[in-house]
């Protein structure tokens, strides 16, 4: 487990939260337009310095009864075997805990909600449960397991109490209004369902430059896809 990046503070991350954030290195997914190669890459990730878990407790140490919880990202953090030992740890002293998921990895997911390990889950939905559409939104390097894996992650999230929320990148290039309305259709029942525009930066995982929709183009999206789901649209990646 790679620990290569700490956000000392954030409002964002965890809805509600002051938080730290951190960053695990690592993904079985290549999103074309990921804006963080450098933790999803295994040639970049190679070339970045590793964070002691030592110092990152030490920090949290420090800021107890300043921030409330802690964000676990990536990358993908659930490819983590020593994830669950290291999350426990943070746990005990007494933060609450935000999981930001592509849903690969369910019985991760689903160990760490049975164990009361994280209060929070945060999952990616890339695109409409159509195999042949998340294949091209994931770099095409999604098999049908991994597929089935995502849905089962939706599921476990679904059923078990625990806060959470499912959110989309939209992309131009990927996304049409149909295709998130038949998003809000397949997770009807959830609490929320967050929009969020793709915004341009340096570099991506491909190494290409993508287009972000209009404000009230997703707007529009957002109207008719709260039809079918609490649909809410928000302003930041």
């Amino acid at each position: 487990m790679k620990i290569v990046q700490v956000q000392k503070q954030s409002l964002i991350e965890y809805p509600g939260k002051i938080s730290a954030v951190i960053f695990l290195a690592g993904c079985p997914l290549r999103c074309p337009w990921c804006y963080v190669p450098q933790l999803v890459l295994p040639e970049r990730i190679q070339k970045l310095p590793e964070i002691p878990q030592e110092k990152v407790f030490a920090f949290l140490e420090e800021r107890r009864g300043f921030l409330e919880g802690v964000a676990i990202s990536g990358g993908e953090a659930t490819i983590n075997p020593k994830l669950p030992d290291f999350v426990k740890r943070i746990k005990k002293m007494g933060y609450e805990i935000e999981l930001e998921t592509n849903g690969t990895n369910p019985e991760m997911l689903e160990y760490l909600i049975k164990n009361k390990l994280i209060d929070y889950a945060a999952m990616d939905l890339k695109q409409r449960f159509v195999f042949e559409k998340w294949y091209k939104v994931t770099g095409e390097v999604l098999t049908r397991e991994m597929f089935e894996k995502i849905k089962k992650s939706v599921g476990i999230i679904l059923k078990n109490r625990i806060d959470y929320q499912f959110r989309t990148t939209l992309v131009k290039e990927f996304h049409k209004k149909e295709d998130i309305v038949e998003i809000a259709k397949e997770i009807r029942r959830a609490k929320v369902y967050y929009l969020q525009n793709y915004e341009k930066t340096e570099e991506t995982v491909s190494g290409r430059q993508f287009t972000p929709f209009k404000e009230e183009e997703i707007l529009d999206i957002a109207k008719e896809a709260q039809r079918y789901a609490n649909v809410k649209v928000r302003r930041y990646l």
